[in-house]
């Protein structure tokens, strides 16, 4: 058997399990009586519910808008508040800080599950020392109290300023820390001659070593 008709024998085989499959779904969905059909319409309520709940608790806790922390105290009381947080650790001199500024403006009213916030890395010399942070901009990613992921300049964004809103939405999604729906093994489109590397998701283990110094640029 040469190579073509092997590639068309496991196709077909393949179809045929997906169409078993469907066909199981079909005929399950199909047998359900009044009852089975009310305790679905029971759960998907019940679920509704808890995602408005979850909403309102999430507006309380100024989910939907990119605000600015005061000092350090404020950032624990956040991330102990809310289960998902990205905090911009920004300093006032640096373009590169307001060109982030801009994307999470936006992506903070998409993602009303997470918490978008900046504080001034000057006024956070505690954290910043904690968190090894050595770059401007850097993004901690936050989830159940505990730092999960940094985003350290635009390396992971295509090593430009051009990078776009689409393009930080996947990179922060492949922490998990917001509900990205997206495919997250493929980065979206960028622009014409923006590359962006898919890197292998690091473990945070304590705080970094060895970053460049405290800058905006490369």
């Amino acid at each position: 058997m040469n190579a073509n008709a092997l590639v068309e024998k496991q196709l077909v085989a393949a179809t045929q399990i997906i169409e078993q499959q469907l066909d199981a779904e079909i005929e399950k969905l199909e047998s359900l009586d009044a009852d089975d059909l009310d305790a679905i319409r029971r759960e998907r309520l019940a679920a509704m519910k808890e995602r408005q709940q979850k909403k309102q608790e999430w507006i309380s806790n100024g989910h939907g808008e990119y605000s600015e922390l005061c000092d350090e105290k404020e950032f624990f009381e956040t991330t102990k508040k809310s289960e998902n947080v990205v905090c911009h650790f920004y300093r006032d001199q640096f373009i590169r800080c307001k060109i982030v500024d801009k994307h999470l403006n936006v992506l903070a009213r998409k993602h009303i599950e997470t918490k978008f916030c900046k504080i001034n890395a000057e006024k956070a010399p505690f954290l910043t020392e904690r968190l090894s942070i050595r770059v401007l901009p850097t993004l901690c990613l936050v989830k159940n109290g505990k730092t999960k992921d940094y985003i350290v300049g635009f390396t992971d964004l295509g090593n430009t300023d051009e990078f776009t809103t689409e393009t930080l939405e996947w990179r922060i999604g492949r922490s998990a820390v917001i509900e990205y729906t997206g495919d997250l093994l493929c980065p979206p489109a960028s622009k014409p001659g923006i590359k962006v590397d898919i890197k292998k998701k690091k473990t945070i283990r304590g705080g970094r070593r060895g970053d460049s110094d405290d800058s905006d640029s490369d």
